[in-house]
C-alpha cells in the first residue's frame, strides 16, 4: 500500500454553517488524505449571517506552529482559505517554508459580488498576493481576482476579453496555475483554468440558489483530486459537477440557504469517488 498523503488546512473554524475547516476537513478525509489543521480564526457561524462572534487566532498560531516544528511534521499538500490577519500571511509562508514537501493551493478567500468581507483589512488584501506567488494553484473568484490585480470590479457580466486579461495578471503574480471560479454568464457558471500553456473553460448550468460555501467545497474537491494526482482541468471538472449536485440537492431538501449544502449526504451515497 502507497503512503498516505498528508495536507495542512490552513482556515477558520466555523462552529455554523458549512464553510471553511468544516467542509474542507471531511471532503479531504473522504480521499484517504490525513489532514491536520491550523485554525487561523474561529467564527460562532460564518459572516453570511446578521451577526456572529469571531476571534482571530493571529497571537495563537507561533506557539501553535512551534509545537509542530518540534514532531518535525511535512506535508503533501498545504492548503490555505480564510486568513484572519495581515501578519498571518507572514505566518503562513514561513509554514510553507518550514512544512511544505509537496503542492501549495491558496484559495484567496477576500471578497464576493465586488465586496471585502467585514473582516478583512485593505493590508491584508494587499498582502494576499504575496502568497499567491508562492502557489502552485489558487482559486479566487472573480472579485478576489481583481483585488489581488488591483482591477476594478466589472459592473456588467464579465467579457471573455475582461477574463482574458484577469487571467493574464494573476499570473503574472507569480502562482503556476489560477481557476477563477464562480463567472455567472447566460444562466452558466463558469471556471476558468490558467496555466502558462493554455486557458480552458469548464462551464456548468445554474443548478439552484447561490449559497454561501460552496466555493469551499469547491476549491476542496479540487484539492482532493490534485493531491491524488488527477490533472487540474479534470478536478475543475469534477469539483463544478459535484457543487452542482450539492446545490440541487440543496433545493430540494429546501436546505436553509445560510446553511451551506448538504454535501455529506452525497458523500453518503457514494458520489465522491477517485
Amino acid at each position: 500500500m502507497k503512503k498516505q498523503l498528508t495536507c495542512a488546512v490552513i482556515q477558520d473554524f466555523s462552529g455554523h454553517g458549512r464553510c471553511s475547516a468544516t467542509v474542507a476537513l471531511p471532503l479531504l478525509s473522504s480521499y484517504g488524505i490525513c489532514c491536520s489543521c491550523v485554525p487561523t480564526a474561529v467564527f460562532s457561524n460564518h459572516s453570511g449571517y446578521d451577526s456572529y462572534f469571531f476571534m482571530d487566532l493571529t497571537p495563537q498560531l507561533p506557539g501553535f506552529i512551534a509545537e509542530w516544528k518540534k514532531l518535525g511534521l511535512e506535508f503533501d499538500g498545504i492548503y490555505t482559505g480564510f486568513l484572519g490577519s495581515a501578519d498571518q500571511i507572514d505566518i503562513v509562508e514561513n509554514f510553507i517554508s518550514s512544512f511544505s514537501i509537496g503542492k501549495i493551493i491558496v484559495d484567496p478567500v477576500m471578497g464576493d459580488n465586488g465586496k471585502i468581507f467585514g473582516t478583512y483589512t485593505d493590508s491584508l488584501c494587499r498582502r494576499m498576493s504575496s502568497l499567491a506567488a508562492k502557489a502552485d494553484i489558487i482559486t479566487p473568484n472573480v472579485t478576489e481576482a481583481c483585488i489581488l490585480t488591483s482591477t476594478p470590479y466589472p459592473q456588467t457580466v464579465p467579457t471573455q476579453a475582461f477574463l482574458d486579461e484577469l487571467a493574464e495578471k494573476l499570473m503574472r503574480i507569480g502562482p503556476k496555475s489560477a481557476v477563477i471560479t464562480g463567472i455567472e454568464q447566460n444562466g452558466c457558471i463558469s471556471n476558468m483554468v490558467v496555466t502558462k500553456q493554455k486557458t480552458e473553460l469548464v462551464t456548468r448550468p445554474v443548478s439552484g440558489k447561490t449559497r454561501p460555501g460552496t466555493g469551499d467545497v469547491f476549491a476542496s474537491v479540487v484539492v482532493a483530486r490534485v493531491l491524488n494526482g488527477a490533472a487540474l482541468v479534470d478536478a475543475v471538472s469534477f469539483a463544478a459537477d459535484f457543487v452542482g449536485k450539492s446545490i440541487a440537492l440543496a433545493d430540494k431538501l429546501g436546505t436553509e440557504q445560510n446553511a451551506g449544502v448538504p454535501f455529506e449526504l452525497l458523500l453518503a451515497d457514494g458520489e465522491f469517488r477517485l
